[in-house]
């Protein structure tokens, strides 16, 4: 593939990725504040939710990791898969942690002391690079298409850590706060 096509690739991609990496939090915040019940639906909590999207949350980081084994053995068609992989289950994450929060009330942390604080570090950090998570991954992903390898190894060098520290702080911030969790 030339170089202009390449560039064509990663420019055509571009635009949308912007317009994905400020939607994404936006909406999800907008929606997290939403509750179907003050609009009058009637519908139970979807309390089941919560170990389902953290089990997801390691699963993430389970495929990426077999993701970077995998590469780094050549096996870059399964690289690839498990790649996709991943973006769908972050998909469904999302989709199913903005469920859940539009039916539930948020849940109170009840740990004290120290606890609580390294509760929280872990909560904002997570929630912090996970939305800073969106460009990398869709531009590391456009580079892979566009077949850039070398700017995408480069990129997924620093997208790598980040995803996974998200995946893994998801399934942590879960097990900390699930004992308070509203049954």
């Amino acid at each position: 593939m030339e170089n202009t096509a390449k560039n064509n690739i990663e420019t055509k991609y571009n635009k949308w990725i912007v317009v994905v990496s400020i939607a994404i939090p936006l909406v999800v915040a907008i929606l997290f504040g939403v509750k179907l019940k003050d609009f009058g639906y009637n519908v139970e909590p979807l309390s089941f939710l919560p170990p389902i999207y953290a089990s997801i949350n390691g699963l993430t980081a389970v495929v990426l990791f077999t993701a970077v084994w995998a590469v780094k053995n050549g096996k870059r068609k399964l690289h690839e898969n498990l790649m996709k992989f991943a973006i769908g289950l972050s998909i469904a994450f999302l989709a199913m942690y903005v469920a859940y929060h539009m039916t539930a009330d948020s849940t109170k942390f009840g740990g004290e002391g120290a606890i609580k604080y390294v509760y929280f570090f872990i909560l904002i950090t997570h929630i912090l690079l996970s939305i800073i998570i969106i460009p990398f991954v869709l531009v590391t992903y456009v580079r892979a298409l566009a077949q850039r390898f070398d700017k995408h190894k480069k990129l997924a060098r620093i997208t790598y850590p980040i995803w996974m520290y998200v995946a893994v702080t998801g399934v942590i911030v879960y097990l900390m706060i699930s004992p308070y969790y509203s049954h």
